[in-house]
């Protein structure tokens, strides 16, 4: 069943990476789409990011007790965690559920109210109109709200940090600033267009295949959350493997 279902999934990118029609239709849909995955989901990161990076300041803060561990060590190893694994994980699982649940209503809706057919029957590429500009936008805007994660989880671990009495600011920001090793940020941004690729793929196909009524566009829209999840984090391993 897995082969059947991931062939299944190759030949739908294959039509969906056809040329299209008309770039100026599918542009319009690519800065709509853009719209509702990026700005649409800037709230939510970034209250979960500075929470986030505030809590591991603390947890971290806790752990190292020795006198002889400086204090800025703290800033460091939060700055690491957070490009490395917490900003670029987080913000895919978040958007797995609050982006590709959207996708896969709303393309599902669109198959059993026999929408897709209509399309298909004009001789439009509906999986290339509906599919590629979400594919597109996701893996432009989730690498930007990574980026955007990744700032507000330290400055969330500043604020973390000081109100807690845990590590001073001068320690704090001494500490993500020394060391720095800019290849952290491209590991975080590799991962990050992997993800807003799986999150955006994944989620069409489970609501382009979907049959039945309301109930089973449901069911397809939980399953390609969890199918999502499982992908991002077996591609965070393999791109981790690979890039360090």
């Amino acid at each position: 069943m897995f082969f059947t279902y991931f062939g299944q999934y190759l030949l739908l990118l294959k039509s969906v990476f056809r040329r299209p029609e008309k770039w100026k239709i599918y542009w319009r849909e690519i800065i709509h789409e853009m719209n509702e995955i990026g700005v649409g989901s800037l709230g939510l990161i970034a209250i979960i990011s500075t929470f986030v990076g505030a809590v591991m300041t603390m947890q971290i803060a806790f752990q190292l007790v020795s006198d002889f561990i400086p204090t800025s060590i703290i800033g460091q190893i939060n700055r690491d965690s957070s490009i490395l694994e917490l900003s670029p994980t987080i913000t895919a699982l978040v958007l797995a559920g609050k982006v590709g649940s959207s996708i896969s209503s709303q393309i599902g809706s669109m198959r059993v109210t026999e929408q897709i057919d209509a399309l298909e029957i004009m001789g439009i590429n509906a999986p290339g109109y509906l599919i590629l500009p979400k594919i597109l936008a996701g893996i432009t805007m989730i690498p930007i709200l990574v980026v955007m994660s990744i700032c507000l989880a330290l400055f969330g671990g500043l604020l973390g940090g000081a109100l807690s009495g845990a590590v001073t600011p001068a320690d704090y920001i001494n500490g993500i600033t020394d060391g720095f090793n800019g290849y952290t940020v491209a590991v975080a941004l590799v991962k990050a267009f992997v993800f807003g690729f799986v999150i955006t793929s994944v989620a069409a196909f489970k609501g382009f295949y979907v049959r039945g009524g309301a109930l089973e566009v449901g069911q397809a829209s939980t399953r390609g959350v969890v199918i999502s999840c499982i992908a991002i984090l077996a591609m965070d391993y393999i791109v981790t493997s690979l890039m360090l």
